[in-house]
């Protein structure tokens, strides 16, 4: 038996699908407003990840203008049929469905190929004849289900009408359908039952892929909506694999609750070993819940993988993949030195508040509790120039901490905006002759501001609440939190040594 842990990917990474190619296990999640979109990983184990970059980095694939918070890029698939890979996916509010598609793994992927098939969360199914299936929701009066088409892959043509293929086995919102080919069974994953605390995982057959459909019995095969809520909650959304060695396995996200009914760090990736039941149903995890210590009988390969911090080769994106814009990025608003150590931000007129691309880049938060610091120097010359380090989940809920300039004098400013709401607190700037250090505390419950010349030398300014960048205290959100660095309103800042961890 081995041990690991869930999650495997914390943060926001949900809607999780994989594909396995011999020993090799590549992943890609969700992105939403977030560019580049769709990030893509790599595993030999199914624990260890490694991001090996992301499907969408140009302008011409993904276009994101005036795309609300939670629009843009939903449910990726993955898949690999004769050497090459396609993602399909749905641009929320610029063109709907679409595939891409690359003959290089960790190379450029193609430009979107459309398919005029409604809908959300497209899958692609490659049959063992050649035919190739698209799967999505299909809307109908009253409700939602499954709906196919066959299509040309060289063209994303519909070669059929769309028709329903399964309604799901009762749950609201039947939704990201995945395909598979098992024992002469064609076998229909789904999600049901809202992304909320009711999210579940349920399972169909046919001997077709057209069907008729038969649910399992046992549906749903996986769910938390009735457990406590200091278990994970919100599971749903999986994939399925096998492995080399004949395993099975089920990826899925899930959420991590700070307190009661609330969460901030959006859907995690999880995972969990699947076994085949005497009448030919999957059951996950040996029918129990899914906790934080997870064990099974082995893992594919051998259990290590060491991680990769590799960058664009280009240096159009400079900083690790873990990073991610606000939209469609000005690229021009970000420098780095010649030594790569420093990096500086342009403020623009668009400030955090105004739900376009200001001037951001920032990185997942993947922990409750943990430490991140940024140096920064900064010199506004007017009242409105603001840099700084931010807690940012939409253009309506986020916290900055950072430098300004008020009355002609430099000053901290700990801004934190809430809804129709905002409030500022100005302080005095500590000494330091260039540098000054920023740093943010985080534990379950708060976020707490500190600064200094020095790690050693840190004076404690303010918090903020977890609560009030929760997704239960907004409207519907599918994205989390993440720490950026930002500058607005002409501000020009330059940034040193950023560094986060877990405490």
């Amino acid at each position: 038996m081995v041990n690991f842990e869930n999650p495997v990917l914390p943060g926001f990474y949900p809607d999780p699908s994989i594909c396995r190619v011999g020993d090799d296990y590549y992943l890609v999640n969700s992105s939403f407003e977030f560019f580049p979109g769709i990030p893509l990983f790599h595993s030999r184990d199914l624990v260890h990840w490694e991001q090996i970059g992301h499907v969408l980095t140009r302008r011409s694939q993904i276009d994101l203008e005036d795309e609300n918070p939670s629009k843009g890029i939903w449910a990726p698939t993955i898949r690999e049929n004769k050497g090459r890979f396609y993602v399909s996916a749905t641009n929320m509010s610029h063109g709907g469905n679409f595939f891409v598609y690359t003959d290089e793994i960790r190379g450029e992927w193609s430009d979107p190929i459309w398919v005029r098939q409604g809908g959300i969360d497209p899958s692609l199914f490659f049959d063992e004849d050649g035919k190739v299936y698209f799967a999505s929701t299909y809307d109908m009066p009253g409700g939602q289900a499954i709906g196919q088409s066959m299509i040309d892959i060289m063209t994303g043509e519909l070669l059929t009408d769309t028709k329903i293929i399964w309604r799901g086995s009762g749950g609201k919102y039947p939704e990201g359908p995945h395909m598979y080919v098992k024992d002469g069974w064609y076998y229909l994953l789904a999600a049901e039952g809202g992304t909320e605390y009711g999210h579940m995982i349920t399972m169909a057959r046919g001997r077709s892929p057209w069907g008729p459909f038969e649910s399992c019995p046992d549906n749903p095969i996986l769910t938390h909506r009735d457990t406590m809520l200091d278990r994970f909650q919100a599971i749903g959304h999986g994939d399925i694999t096998d492995t080399s060695e004949g395993d099975w396995w089920i990826v899925f996200h899930g959420i991590r609750t700070s307190q009661y009914m609330l969460h901030h760090l959006g859907r995690e990736t999880m995972t969990a070993p699947v076994r085949w039941d005497q009448g030919g149903w999957p059951v996950i995890n040996g029918g129990k819940l899914i906790t934080p210590h997870m064990r099974a009988e082995r893992l594919p390969g051998d259990g290590r993988q060491g991680r990769d911090w590799r960058q664009y080769a280009d240096g159009k994106y400079t900083e690790r993949l873990k990073w991610n814009f606000i939209k469609n990025p000005e690229m021009s608003d970000y420098t780095v030195s010649e030594s790569g150590r420093e990096l500086l931000l342009h403020g623009t007129d668009v400030t955090l508040n105004d739900g376009k691309s200001p001037t951001f880049v920032g990185r997942r938060q993947q922990h409750f509790c943990m430490c991140t610091e940024v140096r920064i120097k900064c010199r506004p010359q007017t009242a409105d120039a603001f840099a700084g380090m931010t807690v940012y989940h939409t253009n309506e809920h986020h916290y900055d901490f950072g430098i300004t300039n008020h009355g002609g004098r430099l000053r901290l400013l700990l801004r934190k905006h809430v809804g129709d709401m905002e409030t500022t607190d100005m302080y005095s700037l500590p000494e330091c002759e260039t540098y000054i250090l920023l740093r943010i505390e985080a534990d379950r419950l708060e976020y707490r501001f500190s600064a200094g010349p020095d790690g050693e030398h840190m004076q404690y300014f303010g918090s903020g609440r977890t609560q009030l960048l929760s997704t239960e205290c907004m409207v519907m959100t599918f994205t989390g939190c993440y720490i950026g660095l930002f500058a607005e309103k002409g501000a020009e800042a330059v940034f040193g040594e950023f560094r986060y961890a877990e405490r």
